[in-house]
């Protein structure tokens, strides 16, 4: 079926179309100031109708650091000695030492064109880089936010903002290393950084900006208790239980495991996404899981920094909610956080089809679906394509080799777990069409705008 070219449809009519209620045919949507005013199931295209054979909601990508975009690749050497997440944060260190807001901006607007293109429509930007090269705040406290903000509008994608909290180097408010001078605030500093952020994310469509203490090693007890009045109505992310090393660290401290602590000291509820949360007891998943909060998960990652595996089938089996992000950007793709999600769990348990909620379930529908919810959520933003939601919306290529004769949840498997990103034709944000064919129509400019930038900072 044809579509036409109109970046900013009245209308669009799907033969098959994902809903909440699964897919469904011959879909008409009729959009409104980027929204969704009215959807129709069983209906007739019209001749204004951008016609799709097939279309799904676009994903919330919760968690990422979009400036590590530009040193994916480079920390794959091995180093004297065994290599872990803690070497490879040596090597992330040096890499930001130089960068300025324009490079920020690049490398971020890179990023978020991948993410479109990859099938994220937003983006929880979890963002601690705030300060000059020497570690002096900016005449304007959220200017690197703001290089943020000018990325999310380059590219388009959906933007929650989560200007990060980061003050000491370990437990126990341990002094920050020279390193971290970049990316530390006190509470009052925060504070600022926080009004700075909203100013700058109030000139795009419908930002949202959360609060971040950056993990229990970064921020003392009493600064979190001071994020409590801060946070009220907004989401609130932290980084918990990446590694076996921290969760030592933390007992050490304090005789009670990093989520264990948090449980117990803060009132989390479902405005929390815990990102990671790889190391945890029973006792502490299921009690993370009736909490409420997300668990933040970015399978990519979590692979490739060695962190280990989050317990998902028993999260879930407890009640638990999850989404997924893409983290370090070493590679953006929204199908293979998801199918790597799942394999993670067939190698440990040798076992396949482990995350489908039941006999006779597509894998890959409840994959998308818990992830679709899960990431929303976390973001503070509607997912799924209803009434009053944003037009954030992909269409697949039904003629791609790996979707042909598909129909129902069978094209969302094989989406999953065949076809990836390489089946995206068009990505819609806000009811705007960003991506055709599968490229970003501004991929030149930004392209070169990244490639100038780690010009700089790679020689």
């Amino acid at each position: 079926m044809p579509s036409t070219s109109s970046h900013n449809a009245k209308s669009l009519f799907f033969q098959h179309l994902l809903l909440p209620t699964g897919w469904a045919r011959d879909v008409r949507l009729r959009l409104a100031a980027g929204r969704i005013s009215a959807v129709e199931t069983g209906a007739d295209a019209v001749a204004d109708d951008e016609r799709h054979r097939c279309g799904l909601p676009g994903m919330p990508n919760l968690h990422s650091h979009a400036f590590q975009r530009g040193m994916a690749g480079l920390a794959e050497r091995r180093g004297p000695s065994s290599d872990s997440f803690w070497t490879w944060r040596e090597i992330m260190y040096r890499f930001v030492d130089r960068m300025t807001p324009d490079d920020v901006q690049a490398i971020a607007a890179l990023a978020y064109l991948e993410m479109l293109e990859g099938g994220f429509t937003r983006v929880g930007e979890f963002h601690y880089l705030h300060h000059d090269r020497a570690g002096a705040v900016f005449a304007d406290v959220a200017e690197m936010s703001g290089a943020i903000v000018a990325a999310a509008a380059q590219s388009g994608i959906g933007l929650t903002l989560l200007p990060v909290l980061y003050s000491y180097a370990g437990f126990g408010a341990k002094p920050a290393q020279p390193a971290q001078a970049r990316f530390l605030f006190d509470i009052e500093g925060y504070a600022r950084l926080i009004e700075g952020a909203k100013r700058h994310a109030g000139t795009l469509p419908d930002a949202v900006v959360g609060v971040a203490p950056h993990s229990l090693r970064a921020v003392s007890p009493e600064q979190l208790q001071a994020l409590a009045t801060m946070s009220k109505g907004c989401p609130v992310h932290i980084h918990i239980a990446e590694q076996v090393k921290e969760v030592e660290d933390c007992v050490a401290w304090s005789g009670q495991r990093p989520v264990e602590w948090l449980l117990d000291h803060a009132d989390v509820d479902d405005r929390w996404c815990l990102i990671h949360a790889i190391h945890m007891t029973e006792a502490e998943t299921r009690r993370l899981a009736h909490s409420g909060a997300v668990a933040g998960l970015c399978p990519i990652t979590e692979a490739n920094l060695g962190d280990g595996l989050f317990p998902v089938e028993a999260f879930l089996d407890a009640g638990g909610r999850y989404g997924v992000g893409s983290d370090s950007n070493v590679r953006i793709d929204c199908s293979e956080e998801l199918r790597l999600l799942e394999y993670g769990q067939r190698l440990t348990r040798r076992a396949r089809n482990v995350l489908a909620r039941g006999a006779d379930r597509s894998t890959g529908a409840d994959l998308h679906a818990a992830a679709l919810a899960g990431g929303a959520a976390a973001l503070g933003a509607q997912g799924g394509i209803v009434v009053g939601a944003a037009v954030d919306i992909v269409s697949l290529d039904l003629d791609h080799p790996a979707l042909l004769h598909r129909e129902g949840d069978a094209i969302t498997d094989s989406f999953v777990f065949a076809a990836g990103r390489s089946a995206i034709d068009c990505v819609w944000r806000y009811g705007d069409k960003l991506v055709s064919n599968g490229r970003h129509r501004a991929r030149a400019r930004i392209v070169q705008n990244y490639r100038s930038a780690l010009e700089r900072l790679i020689r």
